[in-house]
């Protein structure tokens, strides 16, 4: 049975935590708290969960999510990641993380950012344009006519291929927007970034097939 590991455990990353349980998944999760705070999350999410520290949930995933602050990234455990496919699902946002010079001036994606303290892994963009209650409501089966589509940008295939297996295995389909240093298409406030799946005020969203993501993302400015 694959597992996949959660570095932070918001609202994100138990809704991708969910959905890997119901297909099947093993899930350990962590945050910058310590295991025992997220007890009531794994007694609801059942016995395919547990807690663990965050190296230990590194170590423990053939993927690994990671789902914290952009301002956390120096935390990250590095050496139980090395070789690890990462998804990350960070935004980057000033007035919680503070100024970031090479983020201010463009002159990194965050992820690439993520990957200066995790030189060893191979990081992934995805899931970070999406609301999580959205994430949760528009799962569809393989073949569904109203499939929803994310995102993902990377630079090693084999991770890329890693990433669309497990997306596709929770419910969705894939655009691949391309390199790490591509993945500002899918950044907070971009076309691609929420609004394709409606707003939030509107729980259930509605679906976003490939051609709606891929006209978003070649709209996108920087």
């Amino acid at each position: 049975m694959t597992t996949v590991g959660f570095i932070g455990s918001g609202n994100i990353g138990s809704a991708i935590a969910r959905l890997a349980i119901e297909a099947g998944y093993q899930v350990v999760l962590s945050n910058s708290r310590g295991p025992e705070t997220l007890a009531d999350t794994v007694a609801e999410l059942g016995p395919r969960a547990s807690a663990a520290t965050s190296g230990e949930a590194a170590a423990a995933g053939d993927i690994v999510v990671v789902t914290v602050p952009v301002k956390a990234f120096p935390d990250m455990p590095a050496a139980p990641l090395a070789g690890k496919t990462v998804i990350d699902t960070c935004n980057y946002g000033p007035e919680r993380d503070g100024p970031i010079p090479e983020l201010d001036s463009k002159s990194l994606t965050s992820s690439e950012l993520l990957l200066r303290y995790i030189p060893d892994a191979m990081v992934v963009k995805a899931f970070n344009n999406i609301f999580f209650k959205h994430l949760l409501a528009l799962t569809c089966p393989e073949g569904a006519a109203d499939r929803s589509y994310l995102p993902i940008a990377g630079d090693s295939a084999p991770a890329k291929a890693a990433v669309t297996a497990f997306i596709e295995s929770i419910g969705y389909s894939v655009v691949d927007t391309g390199p790490l240093a591509d993945s500002w298409r899918q950044a907070t406030d971009t076309p691609v970034w929420g609004t394709p799946y409606g707003p939030p005020s509107n729980e259930k969203g509605r679906p976003a097939g490939g051609d709606a993501i891929r006209a978003a993302l070649a709209t996108a400015t920087r």
